[in-house]
């Protein structure tokens, strides 16, 4: 059978109906984009698209005879009830948990007695049923996580999300009569952020209207709302301005004190932050505006440095820790940071915890995982004590048990299932649970080699495939290369992010798996991403490039059976890849993926990324932006691989029309795709299992047609 060809098919609808008539601006925008009306979110034409796409692409996938098997296994997976019942949050002696599984696509968030769940024995009380209270209100509620008021955990200010948007609803709940509060706080669906001041005081970020917001779509008014009186009455204590990214309220339980912060996000990566005192005032904090506020342990706040700080005559090196003590700043007579924690060259700092007497530190070296338990003595000096977990793992420090100085923390691998520790103040594990393994590893190997990228920047990359391999076969590459977020090798049932278990199934049949640490992450600390910024972009995408070229140098695979993914952020990636050097790929999957770089800032959420990428409004930066935006760079008479986008149309972070306006382009210029756009589950694309799992099988088809099987 001839593989199918998208661009016929979906030029269809696309001369079947004229566009509306527009105004004088908008039909010159549209002249110069000709496919403008597929940014109508739900617009009825928009939509009669995607479904016509949607169809033909399920049509010509599930067609594979092991399409079933595929997504069977992948829900089997998903579903699983032998999973890890991760500790979301820890709640004095009770620990918190959302639930999914097979009768419970959307989740029971449960609570257990901590002892019984540290002993691995959890005893399970169901609070919230999100299936049954999405039935009962006839809303299609996606769990959006909980804040519970300390010290006695009652009452919890619950979000609930309508399809999975980053907009939620937000409701006063009490833990222990296991009811929403009559009259309790309530705020319609938004992009809110929230924070306990007291158990009658929140302070509250959400959309007051049109002029409240920024023009990234967040809010930028911080109030106090005192129970008993309606939000309008709430007292305004902070405004942001209209060209910030965003304001939010940050508390911060520690011990028994509580502290209560402003935060107003200038861009997305500088900060100015305040304490709102016990009289109502604020005091500006002295953080550099780039450091990264994580946490507050014995009075004193934890940053991380973005770049090098000269401060009390001394200097600070970049990512490392710093303490500032609050009780002189709160009381106007500043501080003096203290050195907390530096990293080595081969680390770096990525997650940050306080319990009530330890600071947890998540550190990366060479990508691997390390855990650190810092304390602070009577001089002033921090100690740090490593955790004895399994070495060259991926560790994720999960949550903290505050008054138990207790850490929770996976530990996991390509070839080794994830399993549940807590962690003591000596650094001794204790395993809670650990998940039988879904694949017989002993049939595959996994490495971490290098490439070398043109600036001679050595990449890494972690490479999984059968033990004994000769020869080239197909391989599919991985990477993400921006926002500082570093990808870890995590177990193959999970990969790649958000399309798993794609990649154990992949390898399964004989292929090889690889996942990029590309520059723009945080594997290697602040200058590993701070080095493809803005018009140094064109360097993440020369690494993968040099990831590529190096598995066909070293004989793993070849042109022609290279495959590439990547999501959101990994979409301008895989895009720029594509445009770049059709010759080396053959096969692209781009998930809730940046595409049109001219319009991006416009586009929902799109506006706080100027300061990764650039603000395209500016001709200076334009002209970086231009010379790689996938949308402006694909050109006639090309022959592209045929790419798979995924993507939701409730994702009101990325916009929808990116992935839909890339398809159209490429269908324009007669070169073949596939498209799969799904109603609900926002950004992270699958509210339930069923949409994850069928995901993974359609791509597990896709590859295999584009890609051809491993000999």
């Amino acid at each position: 059978m001839n593989r199918f060809l998208f661009s016929a098919a979906s030029l269809v609808l696309l001369a079947a109906s004229a566009p509306p008539a527009q105004p004088p601006v908008a039909a010159q925008a549209a002249a110069e984009d000709p496919f403008l009306w597929l940014e109508e979110i739900e617009g009825d034409r928009a939509l009669a698209q995607v479904k016509t796409w949607n169809a033909a692409t399920e049509d010509m996938l599930t067609k594979d005879p092991k399409f079933d098997a595929y997504r069977s296994r992948a829900r089997a997976i998903l579903d699983d009830e032998q999973q890890i019942a991760t500790p979301d949050q820890v709640v004095g002696d009770r620990v918190l948990n959302l639930w999914r599984d097979a009768n419970n696509p959307r989740g029971l968030w449960r609570v257990s007695p901590l002892p019984a769940y540290r002993a691995g024995t959890p005893q399970w009380r169901t609070v919230i049923d999100v299936d049954a209270l999405g039935k009962a209100e006839g809303k299609s509620w996606v769990w959006h996580g909980a804040d519970c008021l300390a010290p006695d955990y009652r009452r919890c200010l619950v979000s609930l999300s309508p399809g999975g948007t980053d907009a939620d609803v937000v409701r006063e709940f009490d833990l222990e009569s296991g009811r929403f509060v009559d009259g309790g706080f309530t705020l319609p669906e938004a992009k809110s952020n929230i924070a306990w001041v007291d158990r009658d005081t929140l302070l509250v970020v959400t959309d007051y209207g049109p002029e409240s917001l920024t023009a990234s779509g967040y809010g930028r008014i911080a109030k106090l709302w005192k129970r008993g009186t309606p939000l309008s009455a709430a007292r305004t204590v902070y405004e942001g301005e209209k060209g910030d990214v965003s304001v939010t309220p940050v508390a911060v339980q520690d011990g028994v004190r509580r502290w209560t912060f402003v935060n107003r996000g200038k861009t997305f990566w500088t900060s100015e932050h305040r304490l709102l005192t016990t009289a109502g005032a604020l005091v500006p904090l002295p953080l550099p505006q780039d450091a990264d506020f994580q946490d507050v342990i014995g009075g004193r706040l934890i940053a991380k440095l973005q770049s090098p700080l000269d401060a009390g005559g001394r200097r600070f090196p970049e990512g490392a820790l710093i303490a500032y003590d609050l009780e002189p700043i709160a009381a106007g007579r500043g501080a003096v940071p203290e050195l907390v924690m530096a990293p080595t060259a081969r680390q770096a700092i990525e997650e940050v915890a306080a319990t009530d007497n330890v600071l947890w530190v998540k550190a990366l070296e060479d990508v691997s995982g390390k855990l650190f338990a810092l304390r602070r003595d009577q001089a002033g000096r921090w100690t740090a004590a490593p955790a004895a977990l399994p070495a060259n793992s991926t560790i994720h420090l999960l949550s903290t048990a505050g008054k138990s100085d207790l850490a929770f923390a996976t530990v996991e691998g390509m070839l080794t299932p994830p399993a549940l520790y807590a962690i003591g103040t000596d650094g001794t594990p204790a395993r809670v649970q650990a998940l039988p393994a879904k694949f017989d590893a002993k049939q595959f190997s996994v490495e971490q080699r290098f490439a070398t990228s043109r600036d001679g920047t050595r990449i890494p990359y972690f490479l999984v495939r059968r033990k004994g391999t000769r020869g080239a076969v197909p391989a599919l590459i991985h990477a993400y290369g921006g926002f500082r977020a570093a990808q870890t090798p995590g177990y193959l049932t999970g990969q790649p992010y958000r399309a798993g278990p794609l990649g154990m199934f992949w390898v399964e049949e004989g292929n090889a798996y690889v996942l990029a640490n590309i520059r723009g992450g945080g594997e290697y600390g602040p200058q590993w991403h701070r080095s493809v910024l803005r018009e140094n972009r064109q360097k993440s995408f020369d690494d993968l490039h040099a990831v590529a070229e190096d598995l066909i140098r070293t004989g793993v695979s070849a042109k022609g059976r290279i495959g590439i993914s990547g999501r959101s952020n990994g979409g301008v990636l895989v895009g720029a890849a594509l445009t770049q050097r059709p010759d080396l790929y053959s096969a692209v999957i781009s998930g809730s993926p940046l595409h049109d770089m001219k319009r991006y800032s416009h586009l929902l959420a799109g506006a706080s990324w100027v300061g990764e990428y650039g603000d395209p409004d500016k001709p200076e930066d334009w002209a970086f932006l231009s010379a790689y935006s996938p949308y402006q760079n694909l050109k006639p008479g090309v022959k592209y691989p045929a790419v798979f986008f995924y993507s939701s149309t409730k994702d009101d972070r990325v916009h929808p029309g990116h992935a839909r306006k890339m398809a159209a382009r490429l269908g324009e210029y007669g070169n073949r795709f596939y498209f799969h756009e799904y109603l609900e589950g926002g950004h992270s694309v699958g509210a339930d299992h069923a949409e994850d799992a069928k995901r993974a099988a359609l791509l597990m088809a896709y590859l295999k047609r584009e890609l051809g099987a491993a000999k």
